[in-house]
């Protein structure tokens, strides 16, 4: 029997739309290592690299609180339920309320936030004179990108939904691609705001593209500032809430200790962080946003036995894969250092690497197991074993920077997505058998 490849790997079958999605987080993780070598090469004392990564970091609490709660856990099922009734339209609507609300509500904060900056960055970071002043700008203009990603975003979920990849994965790419850019070519002219600068315009080509993307696949805009499914997606988001928030605490606090160590610790714990991310990005990421939609439908329809082969498929898959990415990791530190200029601080750096790379089939595995859940629209014990995660990650780092410096923040990252794992593992397949009973849009 001849096999159709075109077929096999079209976009919205399992294995396709995972080609897809890991092809292209592969040319955005290529991409972010041009980026961190750009920002080293051109910083090369790394004090104003470490500020630019950690001033997105109040950002990104906020908005993922406020809005990815809500987008990551509960819209793609919501959207998908009219999507399997063939109900383009109600799409369009629930789709045109939801970015309304979400860039009225974190609008409004961020544009509060922004004004209480210098009074609340002491309170962040332990940088201090001309880095702070730098950390408090940058600030202010991560919160402008972010709400750019209030419409990016939503429009991305959509795009998942109707399992249309590429453009939802070039995206990413073009916006690194803004902050190389302004980093070679603004740097000479601004300063150190050339890298923030250029992320803030990728930021708007990230949004452009996307609300193209959409209204080619049939989306047209409403002015619709409520919708009867919003009241649903509220409760879902709560629990969401409490585990993005506990994310971004631990990421936030991540970069306090770090700023209070050696200069250049930000810098290393995060480009090592990165190293780590290409291999859960490329592999756990890329399968997990590709089962979604057809999880999301199996649940939808009650189908328990379809849910499980999507789900043991993508776990088989994420182990095979991800267990030998971690020991090549390990392998090539000396080739990742010197690819972001960080060869001159090898032993820590490798160091680091290679406990952040034990967390790459934990971190791949939660990945998907969230979304088996969210497919499901269960997010309270999803919400628990995170928050739990990063509980565990911020107590390890916290109190272990003393005696391992910033090999602590790794360990500590590894060590909570293991808990999370052990505790997702546990409780989903009675969650699965809920299905039959017709109770899957019940709360935990």
């Amino acid at each position: 029997m001849r096999l159709a490849l075109p077929s096999v790997l079209g976009q919205q079958r399992l294995l396709g739309g995972a080609a897809v999605l890991a092809v292209l987080q592969l040319s955005a993780s290529v991409v972010g290592l041009v980026r961190d070598n750009v920002l080293a090469a051109t910083f090369p004392g790394l004090g104003v690299v470490d500020v630019y990564i950690a001033a997105f970091r109040p950002s990104d609490l906020l908005f993922q609180i406020l809005v990815m709660s809500a987008f990551s856990v509960a819209l793609v099922p919501l959207l998908a339920q009219y999507l399997s009734r063939g109900n383009r339209p109600e799409m369009a609507r629930l789709l045109s309320a939801v970015f309304a609300v979400g860039a009225l509500v974190f609008g409004v904060l961020a544009l509060l936030l922004a004004l209480l900056f210098p009074w609340v960055a002491p309170f962040l970071t332990r940088f201090e004179g001309e880095q702070l002043a730098l950390y408090i700008a940058f600030g202010r203009l991560a919160l402008l990108t972010n709400f750019l990603f209030v419409f990016g975003n939503a429009y991305g979920q959509y795009l998942i939904t109707i399992q249309r990849y590429w453009v939802y994965g070039i995206t990413p790419v073009l916006y690194t691609v803004g902050t190389i850019v302004g980093t070679l070519f603004l740097t000479p002219i601004i300063g150190p705001y050339g890298p923030i600068t250029g992320t803030l315009l990728g930021a708007v080509v990230y949004v452009l593209l996307r609300f193209v993307a959409v209204h080619r696949a049939g989306y047209s805009p409403c002015a619709l500032f409520w919708h009867h499914d919003l009241t649903e997606m509220g409760w879902l988001m709560l629990p969401r809430m409490l585990a993005l928030g506990a994310l971004q605490l631990e990421l936030l606090l991540f970069d306090t200790v770090a700023s209070g160590l050696s200069t250049g610790s930000v810098t290393i714990n995060a480009y090592a962080r990165n190293f780590q991310s290409v291999a859960v990005g490329v592999i756990g990421i890329a399968l997990a946003q590709s089962s979604f939609s057809l999880l999301a439908q199996a649940a939808a329809r009650r189908e328990e036995q379809r849910f499980w082969i999507y789900l043991k498929k993508g776990i088989s898959l994420l182990l095979i894969l991800t267990v030998p990415s971690a020991v090549a990791l390990v392998l090539l530190a000396p080739v990742a250092a010197w690819l972001v200029h960080l060869s001159h601080v090898l032993s820590v750096f490798a160091v680091s690497l290679t406990l952040y790379a034990v967390s790459i089939p934990f971190e791949s595995v939660n990945h998907l197991l969230l979304r088996s859940f969210y497919a499901l629209k269960r997010t309270v014990a999803p919400a628990i074993f995170s928050v739990l995660n990063g509980a565990v990650a911020i107590l390890v780092a916290w109190f272990a920077s003393p005696i391992y410096g910033v090999y602590a923040l790794a360990l500590g990252f590894t060590a909570g997505q293991i808990v999370q794992l052990a505790g997702l593992a546990l409780l989903l397949p009675s969650r699965v058998r809920a299905l039959k009973q017709g109770e899957a849009t019940s709360q935990s």
